[in-house]
């Protein structure tokens, strides 16, 4: 049960909204997760600060998941994250910030996993 919450800087289009979300969707198996269960946020004309400046263009990405994945894993998702939002939306990987959480109690249709 992964979810992936992205807050961007710019105005998502639907047909960006659907092209990232379906490339995350094939992204999350470099977690070992389908996109069955995958869950997909975005906000977007978010204000980014770094380092005392707004951002123009940047991004951040939480990938909370449930259990936990390698830290080779991460990077691998990391690197998949940064292209697909550098290809969609010309956001370059230095302005990406990508966290992840492990969560060991996941909730869903009245019950726990």
């Amino acid at each position: 049960m992964p979810f992936i919450d992205a807050k961007i800087t710019g105005t998502l289009t639907p047909e960006k909204r659907e092209n990232i979300k379906a490339e995350l969707g094939k992204a999350i198996a470099l977690l070992n997760k389908s996109e069955t269960y995958l869950m997909v946020g975005f906000t977007d004309n978010y204000d980014l600060y770094m380092a005392g400046k707004q951002l123009q263009q940047g991004a951040y990405v939480a990938v909370s998941l449930f259990g936990n994945a390698s830290s080779s894993a991460y990077e691998r998702m990391t690197g998949e994250i940064c292209a697909i939002l550098e290809k969609e939306l010309g956001i370059p990987g230095d302005a990406v910030y990508v966290t992840y959480h492990g969560v060991s109690d996941w909730g869903w249709n009245g019950r726990n996993f």
